[in-house]
């Protein structure tokens, strides 16, 4: 453990070519473990590595990782999805994460990035008003939070008389 904990002071520290060499070292030792999984995505997502990253992050999630690291890897592989290009598998990873943690704010952000990548700004939109009516302190926001709802998922009705 004692090297796992370097790497990622490593990885922590900027230096993720050192991590990652560390980290490969000790996912060849022990490539059943999803922590070790997990940490190797991280530091190939840091690396621009996209395409990498995908198999440890299955790994992990497969290998059975849990708790916030869970939440992370979810969040990393859905992202990661989408800066590929690869929107559906995103979109899926994104509404997995949503479904186990509901409360994440996080998951229906990134979602209703994706969603626009699909085509569908009309609810990345009423995501992004939900979330932001939903999560701001913001003085003026609040005081017309109930406008921003209610217009949320009407943004293309037209009232007339």
């Amino acid at each position: 453990m004692e090297l796992l904990h370097k790497a990622i002071s490593l990885r922590e520290n900027g230096n993720y070519e050192e991590a990652r060499q560390l980290l490969l070292s000790l996912y060849d030792q022990d490539n059943g473990d999803p922590y070790i999984s997990y940490q190797c995505a991280w530091v190939h997502d840091l690396l621009g590595l996209e395409k990498e990253a995908i198999p440890f992050y299955k790994n992990a999630l497969k290998q059975g990782l849990a708790g916030q690291e869970r939440r992370g890897a979810l969040l990393g592989l859905g992202s990661t999805y989408r800066t590929i290009g690869e929107y559906h598998k995103s979109k899926t990873v994104f509404e997995q994460g949503m479904q186990e943690f509901p409360t994440a704010n996080e998951f229906p952000v990134f979602y209703a990035m994706t969603l626009h990548n699909l085509g569908n700004d009309r609810k990345a939109l009423e995501i992004l008003l939900h979330k932001l009516v939903e999560l701001t302190v913001d003085e003026g926001i609040q005081r017309y939070k109930k406008a921003i709802a209610f217009y949320a998922d009407k943004l293309d009705e037209v009232w007339d008389e």
